[in-house]
């Protein structure tokens, strides 16, 4: 990840953390969370020149490259843990 998107990211996120408070996002639809997200969407867009719609595209592979890392920094962890072991290792699905 560039460090402009990581900025990205970073910006949108904290929106969504101050605008979507304590919603659970398993329980609300993905369009509805998008759809508070779309003024710093746009904003963003205007300020790069490029569209909302792929505005929205650039923040869902940001958000898909971001969970990948977070999930590969787990599994990392967990085996380093394993690798400590003489007993059962801790599985991880």
């Amino acid at each position: 990840m560039t460090e402009e998107n990581k900025k990205i990211l970073e910006r949108i996120n904290a929106y969504a953390e101050n605008t979507l408070g304590e919603i659970d996002p398993q329980k609300v639809q993905v369009s509805v969370q998008l759809e508070k997200l779309k003024p710093i969407m746009e904003e963003i867009a205007k300020e790069k020149g490029i569209s909302l719609e792929d505005m929205f595209i650039l923040y869902m592979d940001l958000q898909s490259e971001a969970s990948c890392l977070t999930q590969k920094k787990l599994e990392d962890s967990l085996q380093d843990l394993n690798e400590g072991t003489d007993g059962m290792p801790l599985l991880f699905r």
